[in-house]
């Protein structure tokens, strides 16, 4: 009889929350069981919460400190700390001073980020990171050029695991039509490091939608009302959404990578982005997308696509390939070929694993 191994998740997102943590550990833990491995989630729902300051959409644990009991009680064979806010900070130390190796994960550029709200310098984020993840017996990163960017910064003992799509719920309109404007399509957190503004103000005549919601909806609705805000879509909505859109935007400099890249382009639109950390692992400019550094090129150049092509690059990014990663590195035999060699823009090796 097969052993079956117990993991436990340490996250300060979860649901309702949307976005890329949630939905990466929402593809792979139904993968793990396929695997052997029974997984429990530590999240802020098992806690009294407090709203995340300038996000109040995001609950944050206040009593974090019982997070040991949970992890004594859970005898898991492994544990996994995937953010750094107050439960991941409050696991991270336990489980150092207690000796138990345990993994992270880094899936933001927090420190970007942190910059972006609170005018906080980047290197003291980086700063904060180095600290946390050194602790760790490996840390995940979700790509390769993700990876040096880490390492530049001084983090070490990283490795890449990649992120997927589900190419059965994400695919294109048996019958879409075309209407006398372009559709430009944006999905995602509607907040100030998402650069939406770059979106917003292009120069052209294409009808814009906004998918999402976020703490700068508000400001931005009022300033440009022409563009169509359709707050949160999921499933099926959000898959025609996709699917009826002839470019989907990617405004932001500082994504790690942009799991909604993926799903757009197994709807067969092709990606508009600049060529930065996320955009640079997945698209092949004149084939699936176009990058630039100027954001109204990439969608001139992207319109003109063979929307086939863009659906066959999603199709080799697989959601079980990256759940096996996940599950080498965090029970400690991760293979360097399985969790390392993944060039930008190898989508086959990706999948290959």
């Amino acid at each position: 009889m097969t052993h079956v191994k117990k993991l436990l998740i340490v996250t300060d997102a979860w649901s309702p929350q949307i976005n890329g943590v949630v939905t990466t550990f929402t593809e792979v833990i139904p993968r793990l069981r396929s695997l052997g491995v029974e997984t429990s989630v530590v999240h802020p729902g098992m806690f009294k919460t407090f709203p995340m300051p300038g996000y109040p959409e995001i609950r944050l644990a206040r009593n974090p400190w019982l997070v040991k009991k949970l992890i004594t009680d859970a005898g898991a064979d492994a544990v996994h700390v995937a953010t750094e806010g107050p439960l991941g900070v409050y696991a991270r130390n336990w489980l150092q001073r207690k000796g138990v190796r345990f993994t992270t994960s880094l899936h933001t550029k927090f420190p970007e980020y942190l910059h972006e709200r609170s005018g906080l310098p980047i290197s003291t984020g980086y700063r904060f990171l180095r600290w946390f993840h050194q602790a760790a017996a490996v840390t995940l990163c979700t790509t390769n050029s993700h990876r040096r960017e880490l390492q530049h910064h001084g983090l070490s003992h990283l490795r890449v695991w990649g992120r997927g799509v589900d190419t059965e719920l994400f695919r294109p309109a048996r019958h879409r039509g075309t209407g006398p404007r372009p559709v430009l399509l944006y999905v995602g957190r509607i907040s100030v490091e998402k650069n939406l503004e770059a979106f917003l103000s292009l120069d052209i005549d294409a009808e814009l939608r906004v998918a999402g919601d976020g703490p700068a909806r508000r400001d931005l609705e009022h300033r440009y009302p022409d563009a169509v805000w359709l707050g949160y879509r999921t499933g099926q909505a959000l898959v025609d959404e996709y699917a009826r859109a002839d470019v989907f935007v990617f405004p932001s400099r500082t994504d790690t990578f942009g799991l909604v890249m993926l799903e757009a382009m197994a709807c067969g639109t092709p990606v508009a982005a600049y060529p930065v950390t996320g955009p640079v692992d997945v698209i092949d400019n004149d084939f699936n997308g176009y990058m630039s550094t100027s954001l109204l090129d990439a969608v001139q150049r992207a319109l003109v696509l063979d929307r086939a092509n863009c659906r066959t690059a999603a199709q080799a990014y697989s959601w079980q390939v990256v759940a096996d990663r996940f599950a080498e590195v965090i029970f400690g035999a991760a293979s360097p070929k399985h969790v390392d060699d993944v060039r930008p823009g190898s989508q086959n090796q990706l999948a290959a694993g």
